[in-house]
Protein backbone atom coordinates (compact mmCIF):
# COMPACT_ATOMS: atom_id res chain seq x y z
CA UNK A 1 0.00 0.00 0.00
CA UNK A 2 1.06 3.61 -0.46
CA UNK A 3 2.49 5.31 2.60
CA UNK A 4 2.36 8.91 1.42
CA UNK A 5 0.63 9.76 4.66
CA UNK A 6 -1.27 13.03 5.07
CA UNK A 7 -0.01 15.41 7.72
CA UNK A 8 -1.17 14.56 11.22
CA UNK A 9 -2.96 17.32 13.16
CA UNK A 10 -0.72 19.65 15.13
CA UNK A 11 0.67 17.88 18.19
CA UNK A 12 -0.12 14.42 16.79
CA UNK A 13 2.12 11.80 15.18
CA UNK A 14 1.73 8.82 12.85
CA UNK A 15 2.66 5.52 14.49
CA UNK A 16 2.82 1.85 13.54
CA UNK A 17 2.70 -1.09 15.93
CA UNK A 18 2.44 -4.83 15.42
CA UNK A 19 0.19 -6.90 17.69
CA UNK A 20 -0.03 -10.67 17.24
CA UNK A 21 1.40 -10.44 13.76
CA UNK A 22 -0.91 -7.67 12.52
CA UNK A 23 0.54 -4.22 11.86
CA UNK A 24 -1.67 -1.30 12.80
CA UNK A 25 -1.41 2.33 11.82
CA UNK A 26 -2.68 4.91 14.28
CA UNK A 27 -2.31 8.62 15.00
CA UNK A 28 -1.79 9.71 18.58
CA UNK A 29 -0.84 12.40 21.00
CA UNK A 30 0.08 11.73 24.60
CA UNK A 31 -1.75 13.22 27.55
CA UNK A 32 -0.28 16.52 28.75
CA UNK A 33 2.60 16.20 31.17
CA UNK A 34 1.31 15.48 34.66
CA UNK A 35 -1.97 13.98 33.41
CA UNK A 36 -0.84 10.67 31.96
CA UNK A 37 -1.25 8.73 35.21
CA UNK A 38 -4.74 9.97 36.07
CA UNK A 39 -6.47 10.66 32.77
CA UNK A 40 -7.86 8.00 30.45
CA UNK A 41 -7.15 7.53 26.79
CA UNK A 42 -9.76 8.24 24.12
CA UNK A 43 -9.78 5.61 21.36
CA UNK A 44 -11.33 6.67 18.05
CA UNK A 45 -12.56 4.33 15.30
CA UNK A 46 -13.80 5.42 11.86
CA UNK A 47 -16.01 3.87 9.19
CA UNK A 48 -16.26 3.11 5.48
CA UNK A 49 -14.75 4.39 3.21
CA UNK A 50 -12.76 6.43 5.67
CA UNK A 51 -9.85 5.99 8.10
CA UNK A 52 -8.34 7.78 11.10
CA UNK A 53 -8.38 10.84 8.79
CA UNK A 54 -12.11 11.27 9.40
CA UNK A 55 -11.29 12.33 12.98
CA UNK A 56 -8.64 14.92 12.01
CA UNK A 57 -10.87 17.96 12.65
CA UNK A 58 -11.89 16.70 16.10
CA UNK A 59 -8.78 15.17 17.65
CA UNK A 60 -7.20 18.42 18.80
CA UNK A 61 -10.46 19.64 20.35
CA UNK A 62 -10.86 16.37 22.24
CA UNK A 63 -7.35 16.66 23.62
CA UNK A 64 -7.82 20.27 24.70
CA UNK A 65 -11.26 19.58 26.17
CA UNK A 66 -10.34 16.47 28.14
CA UNK A 67 -6.53 16.48 28.66
CA UNK A 68 -6.61 12.87 27.50
CA UNK A 69 -4.29 10.84 25.37
CA UNK A 70 -5.87 10.43 21.93
CA UNK A 71 -5.50 7.33 19.73
CA UNK A 72 -7.16 7.33 16.30
CA UNK A 73 -6.76 3.80 14.97
CA UNK A 74 -7.05 2.41 11.47
CA UNK A 75 -8.98 -0.83 11.82
CA UNK A 76 -7.53 -3.96 10.19
CA UNK A 77 -8.33 -3.55 6.51
CA UNK A 78 -8.68 0.21 6.84
CA UNK A 79 -6.35 3.12 6.10
CA UNK A 80 -2.71 2.12 6.42
CA UNK A 81 -3.18 -0.87 8.73
CA UNK A 82 -2.61 -4.39 7.42
CA UNK A 83 -5.35 -5.94 5.28
CA UNK A 84 -5.68 -9.58 6.30
CA UNK A 85 -7.45 -12.00 3.97
CA UNK A 86 -10.16 -12.82 6.52
CA UNK A 87 -11.45 -11.98 9.98
CA UNK A 88 -13.74 -9.03 9.16
CA UNK A 89 -16.61 -10.10 11.37
CA UNK A 90 -16.81 -7.43 14.02
CA UNK A 91 -16.02 -9.68 16.98
CA UNK A 92 -12.73 -10.75 15.38
CA UNK A 93 -11.91 -7.13 14.51
CA UNK A 94 -12.74 -6.06 18.07
CA UNK A 95 -10.39 -8.72 19.44
CA UNK A 96 -7.61 -7.54 17.13
CA UNK A 97 -8.07 -3.92 18.20
CA UNK A 98 -7.91 -5.09 21.80
CA UNK A 99 -4.64 -6.87 21.00
CA UNK A 100 -3.23 -3.53 19.84
CA UNK A 101 -4.37 -1.68 22.96
CA UNK A 102 -2.86 -4.35 25.18
CA UNK A 103 0.38 -4.05 23.21
CA UNK A 104 0.32 -0.29 23.84
CA UNK A 105 -0.46 -0.87 27.54
CA UNK A 106 -3.78 0.98 27.25
CA UNK A 107 -6.07 -0.58 29.84
CA UNK A 108 -8.71 2.07 30.63
CA UNK A 109 -10.21 4.32 27.98
CA UNK A 110 -13.18 6.04 26.45
CA UNK A 111 -14.23 4.63 23.07
CA UNK A 112 -15.86 6.67 20.29
CA UNK A 113 -16.76 5.24 16.91
CA UNK A 114 -18.67 5.97 13.71
CA UNK A 115 -20.18 3.73 11.02
CA UNK A 116 -18.12 0.51 10.62
CA UNK A 117 -16.07 1.68 13.61
CA UNK A 118 -19.30 1.59 15.64
CA UNK A 119 -20.03 -1.91 14.31
CA UNK A 120 -16.77 -2.91 15.99
CA UNK A 121 -17.15 -0.77 19.10
CA UNK A 122 -20.51 -2.25 20.09
CA UNK A 123 -19.33 -5.86 20.55
CA UNK A 124 -16.03 -4.51 21.87
CA UNK A 125 -17.85 -2.88 24.80
CA UNK A 126 -19.59 -6.17 25.60
CA UNK A 127 -16.37 -8.18 25.35
CA UNK A 128 -14.25 -5.81 27.46
CA UNK A 129 -16.66 -4.03 29.83
CA UNK A 130 -14.08 -3.52 32.58
CA UNK A 131 -11.81 -1.53 30.27
CA UNK A 132 -14.20 0.80 28.43
CA UNK A 133 -15.02 3.75 30.66
CA UNK A 134 -17.67 5.19 28.35
CA UNK A 135 -18.85 4.61 24.80
CA UNK A 136 -19.93 7.03 22.05
CA UNK A 137 -21.64 5.54 19.00
CA UNK A 138 -22.26 7.79 16.01
CA UNK A 139 -24.61 7.17 13.07
CA UNK A 140 -24.24 3.48 12.18
CA UNK A 141 -26.31 0.50 11.05
CA UNK A 142 -24.81 -1.97 13.53
CA UNK A 143 -25.57 -5.55 12.36
CA UNK A 144 -28.32 -7.12 14.44
CA UNK A 145 -28.65 -4.00 16.60
CA UNK A 146 -29.43 -0.70 14.83
CA UNK A 147 -29.48 -1.98 11.23
CA UNK A 148 -33.10 -2.52 10.14
CA UNK A 149 -33.88 -6.14 9.34
CA UNK A 150 -35.60 -5.03 6.13
CA UNK A 151 -33.84 -2.31 4.16
CA UNK A 152 -35.95 0.18 2.16
CA UNK A 153 -36.34 -0.18 -1.60
CA UNK A 154 -37.97 3.17 -2.35
CA UNK A 155 -35.79 5.49 -4.44
CA UNK A 156 -36.44 8.29 -1.96
CA UNK A 157 -34.83 6.44 0.94
CA UNK A 158 -32.88 3.43 -0.35
CA UNK A 159 -29.80 5.55 -1.13
CA UNK A 160 -29.01 5.58 2.59
CA UNK A 161 -28.55 1.82 2.96
CA UNK A 162 -28.54 0.27 -0.55
CA UNK A 163 -24.80 -0.35 -0.35
CA UNK A 164 -25.18 -2.99 2.39
CA UNK A 165 -26.50 -5.44 -0.18
CA UNK A 166 -24.28 -4.26 -3.03
CA UNK A 167 -21.04 -4.49 -1.04
CA UNK A 168 -21.96 -7.96 0.22
CA UNK A 169 -22.29 -9.46 -3.28
CA UNK A 170 -19.12 -11.39 -4.20
CA UNK A 171 -17.09 -9.97 -7.11
CA UNK A 172 -19.72 -7.64 -8.60
CA UNK A 173 -18.63 -4.44 -6.81
CA UNK A 174 -15.03 -5.04 -7.88
CA UNK A 175 -16.15 -5.54 -11.50
CA UNK A 176 -18.20 -2.35 -11.53
CA UNK A 177 -15.92 -0.12 -9.44
CA UNK A 178 -12.51 -1.02 -10.87
CA UNK A 179 -11.24 2.12 -12.62
CA UNK A 180 -14.25 4.10 -11.34
CA UNK A 181 -13.20 4.38 -7.72
CA UNK A 182 -13.05 8.17 -7.60
CA UNK A 183 -16.58 8.86 -8.92
CA UNK A 184 -17.89 6.17 -6.57
CA UNK A 185 -16.24 7.75 -3.54
CA UNK A 186 -17.34 11.22 -4.61
CA UNK A 187 -20.93 10.01 -4.92
CA UNK A 188 -20.82 7.99 -1.70
CA UNK A 189 -19.33 10.73 0.46
CA UNK A 190 -21.23 13.57 -1.17
CA UNK A 191 -24.69 12.00 -1.40
CA UNK A 192 -24.70 10.81 2.20
CA UNK A 193 -23.64 14.26 3.49
CA UNK A 194 -26.05 17.13 4.06
CA UNK A 195 -23.49 19.46 2.48
CA UNK A 196 -21.28 17.69 -0.08
CA UNK A 197 -18.91 20.65 -0.29
CA UNK A 198 -17.33 19.73 3.06
CA UNK A 199 -14.94 17.46 1.14
CA UNK A 200 -11.97 19.11 -0.53
CA UNK A 201 -10.11 17.58 -3.45
CA UNK A 202 -7.35 16.76 -0.96
CA UNK A 203 -9.82 14.85 1.22
CA UNK A 204 -11.08 12.79 -1.72
CA UNK A 205 -7.49 12.16 -2.77
CA UNK A 206 -6.68 10.71 0.65
CA UNK A 207 -9.67 8.36 0.75
CA UNK A 208 -8.96 7.36 -2.85
CA UNK A 209 -5.32 6.61 -1.94
CA UNK A 210 -6.26 4.01 0.65
CA UNK A 211 -9.23 2.61 -1.31
CA UNK A 212 -7.11 1.97 -4.40
CA UNK A 213 -4.03 0.68 -2.57
CA UNK A 214 -3.48 -3.09 -2.92
CA UNK A 215 -6.26 -4.86 -1.04
CA UNK A 216 -8.02 -1.63 -0.13
CA UNK A 217 -11.30 -2.26 -1.93
CA UNK A 218 -11.31 -5.94 -0.98
CA UNK A 219 -10.83 -5.17 2.70
CA UNK A 220 -13.38 -2.36 2.77
CA UNK A 221 -16.05 -4.59 1.25
CA UNK A 222 -15.12 -7.50 3.52
CA UNK A 223 -16.80 -5.86 6.54
CA UNK A 224 -20.12 -5.98 4.67
CA UNK A 225 -19.54 -9.53 3.46
CA UNK A 226 -19.15 -10.58 7.09
CA UNK A 227 -22.35 -8.83 8.19
CA UNK A 228 -24.38 -12.02 8.63
CA UNK A 229 -21.72 -13.44 10.95
CA UNK A 230 -21.46 -10.15 12.85
CA UNK A 231 -25.24 -10.09 13.28
CA UNK A 232 -25.26 -13.61 14.73
CA UNK A 233 -22.42 -12.70 17.09
CA UNK A 234 -24.21 -9.57 18.32
CA UNK A 235 -27.43 -11.47 18.97
CA UNK A 236 -25.51 -14.03 21.02
CA UNK A 237 -23.64 -11.34 22.97
CA UNK A 238 -26.85 -9.47 23.84
CA UNK A 239 -28.94 -12.49 24.69
CA UNK A 240 -28.04 -12.30 28.38
CA UNK A 241 -26.04 -9.07 28.68
CA UNK A 242 -26.29 -5.35 28.11
CA UNK A 243 -23.64 -2.69 27.56
CA UNK A 244 -23.00 -1.60 31.14
CA UNK A 245 -20.95 1.59 30.77
CA UNK A 246 -22.47 5.01 29.96
CA UNK A 247 -23.33 5.32 26.27
CA UNK A 248 -23.81 8.42 24.14
CA UNK A 249 -25.85 7.74 21.00
CA UNK A 250 -25.11 10.52 18.54
CA UNK A 251 -27.63 10.75 15.71
CA UNK A 252 -27.75 13.10 12.72
CA UNK A 253 -30.98 14.69 11.55
CA UNK A 254 -30.20 13.61 7.96
CA UNK A 255 -28.26 10.47 8.84
CA UNK A 256 -28.78 6.81 8.05
CA UNK A 257 -30.35 5.73 11.36
CA UNK A 258 -33.10 8.19 12.41
CA UNK A 259 -32.74 7.68 16.18
CA UNK A 260 -29.61 5.95 17.45
CA UNK A 261 -30.70 6.26 21.08
CA UNK A 262 -34.02 4.49 20.52
CA UNK A 263 -32.38 1.75 18.47
CA UNK A 264 -29.65 1.15 21.06
CA UNK A 265 -31.72 1.55 24.23
CA UNK A 266 -32.81 -2.12 24.52
CA UNK A 267 -29.14 -3.13 24.60
CA UNK A 268 -27.73 -0.54 27.04
CA UNK A 269 -28.12 0.02 30.77
CA UNK A 270 -27.23 3.73 30.76
CA UNK A 271 -27.79 5.61 27.51
CA UNK A 272 -28.36 9.19 26.51
CA UNK A 273 -28.85 10.61 23.05
CA UNK A 274 -28.21 13.78 21.09
CA UNK A 275 -28.86 14.75 17.49
CA UNK A 276 -26.47 16.77 15.33
CA UNK A 277 -28.53 19.23 13.29
CA UNK A 278 -28.06 20.08 9.60
CA UNK A 279 -25.94 16.96 9.24
CA UNK A 280 -25.87 13.82 7.16
CA UNK A 281 -24.21 10.48 7.82
CA UNK A 282 -20.61 11.70 7.94
CA UNK A 283 -20.89 13.67 11.18
CA UNK A 284 -17.14 13.87 11.79
CA UNK A 285 -16.56 15.63 8.48
CA UNK A 286 -19.74 17.69 8.36
CA UNK A 287 -20.15 19.05 11.89
CA UNK A 288 -16.85 18.47 13.71
CA UNK A 289 -17.39 21.26 16.25
CA UNK A 290 -20.80 19.94 17.32
CA UNK A 291 -19.54 16.35 17.50
CA UNK A 292 -16.48 17.34 19.53
CA UNK A 293 -18.60 19.38 21.93
CA UNK A 294 -20.99 16.47 22.51
CA UNK A 295 -18.18 13.97 23.10
CA UNK A 296 -16.24 16.28 25.44
CA UNK A 297 -19.33 16.99 27.55
CA UNK A 298 -20.13 13.29 27.70
CA UNK A 299 -16.65 12.19 28.71
CA UNK A 300 -16.45 14.87 31.39
CA UNK A 301 -19.72 13.56 32.85
CA UNK A 302 -18.56 9.95 33.06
Amino acid sequence: MSHNLPAAPSGFSHRFATAKGLRFHYVECSAPEGFASVCPTIVLLAGFPESWYAWRKIMGVLREGTDCRILAIDLPGQGDSDRPQDGYDTQTVATRVHDLLQHLDVTRYALAAHDVGAWVAFPYALLYPNEVQCLTLLDAGIPGITLPSHLPTSSTSSWKTWHFGFHAVPDLPEILLQGRERPYLEWFLGRKSADPTVYSEEDIDEYLRVFTSPGGMRAGLAFYRANATSEQQNRALTENAKVNMPVLALSADQGSIPDMEAALKPFCQDIRGETIRDCGHFQLEERPEAVADAIVRFIRSC
